[in-house]
């Protein structure tokens, strides 16, 4: 008899005898089949477990969204979700010295929001401002959005954030025709506005490959793109990522000395690709917001890119002070624990996010246990640089 076999023929005759022998009864059989979303396992490897509850130096983070807004219509009151004692109390927990709200809109809404956060408190909370998009159409955009930029400068905002509502949302009539490029030259003005005032700009252009790619069995986010699918840029007229990609680095290589900071590492899932860009652009920085869950499943790729680039690569968490869709980037102790765990140990096999079910990918992540010199230039020395800011 084949040995497998044999096996199993014990095995059924010990639950058939269970009952009378005293023993425990045969396991419950699986049924015809199990939800992927009720599916929940429990990991059988034994692996040393650290909790690191404050960074090992003080950390600026670069991208945080303390407010929010499109740049397409009403803005949100600056106040909405968070208030600063609550956001100071879990900053003075876990080591963050400062954050950096890159949302915090422009015109009238972007003054509410620097005294809510900023005026208060100078040393704990930056602003950024953003483009005026619903304005784009007019004629003199291009001067009037450069106009923007140096008031916004003189208000106390220490850079601009570009959501990627430019090359996704932004469309010529605003929110009809044909959508506008990153590379379009109606903000050239501005990139060269933010050069002489030197202030970065944070650009998010893009997104995962995965929400380019069909919502089917292939797709390794298909339970976060089945979730949401209006994340999907598949179809209809959008670019793809090639085209996204490279119109942002047209924009860089025109304006040198224009410092880029590209969110989320630029294209996480392909850190070579992302190694030439930075080799080309010296004006071009990385951070690493709500992208642990890619570079920790490379980690050995990961580790040597923060090698390479150390002195360009940020610490950045995109947080945001409340929400259920995004469990990866809400603001709160564990965030931070799960940053600095990734950042500072060897640990194997750990959740990226503070969720029962991973929210981007289920996969796991394993840290990169960077050297204190690598440490300090991503926890605050880099984001120093970048700000214009005093040690």
């Amino acid at each position: 008899m084949h040995r497998r076999h044999w096996f199993q023929s014990i095995a059924a005759l010990a639950a058939a005898r269970a009952p009378l022998a005293g023993m425990s009864p045969a396991p419950e059989q699986p049924t015809e089949g199990l939800p992927l979303e009720k599916y929940e396992p429990r990991s059988m490897l034994h692996v040393p477990e650290s909790t690191i509850s404050r960074s090992r130096f003080p950390v600026i983070d670069i991208h945080t969204h303390l407010s929010f807004s499109t740049g397409l219509g009403e803005e949100k009151p600056p106040h909405e979700n968070a208030k600063p004692e609550e956001v100071l109390a879990v900053m003075d927990r876990r080591n963050i010295r400062m954050m950096v709200n890159l949302t915090a809109g422009y015109g009238e809404a972007f003054l509410q929001v620097r005294d809510y956060w900023h005026t208060p408190h100078p040393d704990r909370f930056l602003v950024f401002t953003e483009p005026w998009y619903n304005k784009a159409a007019e004629p003199g955009y291009a001067r009037f959005q450069a106009e923007e930029i140096e008031r916004a400068h003189r208000a106390g905002a220490r850079g601009i954030k570009v959501l990627k509502t430019l090359g996704l949302y932004l469309r010529e009539n605003i929110t009809a025709g044909p959508l506008v490029k990153v590379d379009d030259r109606r903000f050239d003005p501005m990139w060269e506005t933010a050069a002489a005032l030197k202030m970065p700009v944070a650009i998010h252009t893009s997104d995962p490959l995965a929400f380019f790619l069909p919502i089917d069995r292939f797709n390794e986010r298909w339970e976060e793109l089945h979730a949401h699918p209006d994340w999907s840029f598949h179809g209809r007229d959008f670019p793809s990522d090639a085209e996204l990609q490279e119109a942002r680095l047209r924009v860089i290589a025109r304006h040198r000395k224009t410092q880029f900071l590209c969110l989320h590492v630029a294209e996480a899932e392909n850190l070579p690709l992302v190694s030439e860009w930075m080799d080309r652009h010296p004006n071009m920085l990385v951070d690493i917001a709500a992208r642990i869950g890619e570079l920790g499943r490379q980690p050995r790729t990961a580790r040597k890119f923060f090698e390479r680039y150390q002195d360009r690569i940020l610490f950045g968490t995109d947080a945001v002070p409340h929400g259920e869709e995004t469990p990866q980037q809400i603001l709160n102790d564990r965030l931070y624990e799960i940053y600095f765990r990734f950042l500072e140990t060897e640990d194997e096999y750990f959740d990226y996010a503070p969720a029962l079910v991973p929210p981007q990918g289920r996969w796991r992540i394993y840290g990169l246990g960077l050297p204190e010199e690598i440490l300090r230039k991503v926890y605050y020395e880099n984001a120093e640089r970048l700000l214009g800011m005093k040690s």
